[in-house]
């Protein structure tokens, strides 16, 4: 397989082959991002692609989920993204699933139908950070896009029939009253979202950053993980999604939890509450096992 620098996928695209479609992130401007910073942003050709669609086929024989790198692939024309939904599904009778990182401005520049057309084209899934709810904080993060833009994105892929896949950052805003207002106000965004998926991520800072610099020059502190644990006990009291399968076990997060909202809301408080009352390490993941 052929790739272009570091390649990133979410966690449960593990089992995925992963079809670089973009080289690198069509925003790539976020403080605290780290992972195409040694890209240049570019589309590859549709040759380039159906090539290396053509050496999985080799390769592999037959697929079952595909996904669709680097950040942000729906940035891609419409056109040229069903061609290639329309070649893998051609070559891959058992392709089922494919999904797609997709931030927030590509999102809003598509269509209502060009979403649907992809949806019934086989994308079954779009990945967007929200990461927070805090309409300064997105200012500050340099996320792109306002609250309001981050909301209207977010429900037209749930509008359009893709399951949406949403992250959220503990530990964005520092301490104090700003880690408390983050994670009130990113559980009101996720609530009028509505996400079919909701991941939280803890913010691990990358050398190289404007938000590692601003560590190094002492403007900005990171939380303890006990503190981690109140913002995302504050989150999980605010979140009044149905449905929405809610997780924080990737490497970064000092506990992982999994549980269907908001059928175990009052479980994950309870194993939260107890953990935050008995103050006690042992319960949460090491830093040496912690990653990005």
């Amino acid at each position: 397989m052929r790739y272009e620098g570091s390649i990133y996928r979410p966690p449960s695209e593990a089992r995925s082959y992963i079809l670089q479609c973009t080289v690198g992130c069509s925003h790539n401007g976020c403080t605290f991002c780290g992972m195409y910073k040694d890209k240049k942003y570019r589309v590859r050709s549709l040759e380039e692609i159906k090539a290396d669609i053509r050496m999985a086929k080799l390769y592999y024989g037959d697929l079952q989920k595909v996904f669709l790198a680097d950040g942000d692939a729906l940035a891609m024309q419409t056109d040229e993204l069903l061609e290639i939904l329309n070649y893998l599904y051609r070559l891959f009778p058992s392709l089922y699933h494919v999904g797609i990182y997709a931030g927030p401005q590509s999102i809003l520049q598509k269509t209502e139908e060009e979403l649907q057309m992809l949806k019934q084209a086989g994308l079954t899934i779009a990945y967007l950070g929200i990461e927070t709810g805090d309409e300064r904080l997105l200012k500050e993060i340099n996320k792109g896009v306002t609250y309001e833009e981050m909301v209207e994105a977010g429900q037209k892929i749930v509008r359009s029939g893709i399951k949406l896949s949403a992250t959220v950052l503990l530990g964005l805003a520092g301490p104090g009253e700003r880690s408390a207002e983050h994670a009130a106000a990113t559980a009101r965004i996720c609530n009028e979202i509505n996400p079919d998926f909701l991941a939280a991520l803890t913010l691990m800072v990358v050398p190289g950053t404007v938000l590692h610099r601003r560590v190094q020059q002492g403007k900005f502190k990171l939380l303890d993980p006990f503190e981690i644990l109140e913002e995302m006990r504050i989150l999980i009291e605010g979140l009044e999604v149905d449905g929405c399968e809610f997780r924080s076990n990737h490497a970064s997060n000092y506990l992982p939890i999994k549980g269907t909202l908001r059928r175990d809301k009052e479980s994950i408080l309870g194993l939260l509450d107890s953990i935050l009352q008995k103050q006690d390490e042992r319960f949460l993941r090491p830093e040496y096992m912690r990653g990005l």
